[in-house]
């Protein structure tokens, strides 16, 4: 019987100490609840905004890319054409220049001295295309390369 009435001491205090602890506690519990309930609401928001602002961003720099990849690809095709250009000038003008060497032997032979004179002009207009022509591939070069130094 001791242990019974033991045990029902024991009991009843625990009990005591429940009701103490539940007295202890503010009356509105659920309000807690309700503001963790709005607090995760509330990150929720938060995490959709950043969601949506980090798929905004990734559309904006593929964008971007797909831009400077165009931009590339129009500007390799430019250089091409002019190194085209270029390749075809040279080649004249690699001619002319013989041509005009052997025009140059056939009026020391006597034959032309007015023609060797015309040549020799001709020449020099051929060798001044030739040096505008790889002005005009310096600055392709120049422009292809200052976007990407004032990128770096």
């Amino acid at each position: 019987m001791s242990d019974i009435n033991s045990l029902e001491n024991r009991i009843t205090a625990a009990l005591d100490r429940i009701s103490r602890g539940l007295d202890a506690r503010p009356q509105n519990g659920g309000g807690d609840v309700e503001a963790l309930q709005a607090a995760l609401e509330n990150e929720r928001r938060n995490n959709a905004e950043l969601t949506e602002r980090v798929r905004l961003l990734k559309e904006r720099q593929d964008g971007q890319v797909a831009a400077l990849s165009d931009r590339v690809e129009t500007q390799r095709s430019q250089l091409g054409a002019l190194d085209a250009q270029l390749q075809t000038l040279r080649a004249s003008n690699e001619q002319l220049r013989e041509m005009n060497a052997r025009l140059r032997e056939t009026v020391t032979a006597g034959l032309a001295p007015d023609l060797q004179e015309a040549a020799i002009a001709v020449e020099v207009r051929a060798m001044e295309a030739q040096r505008a022509a790889d002005i005009a591939e310096m600055d392709a070069i120049i422009a292809e390369l200052k976007p990407l130094i004032a990128e770096a």
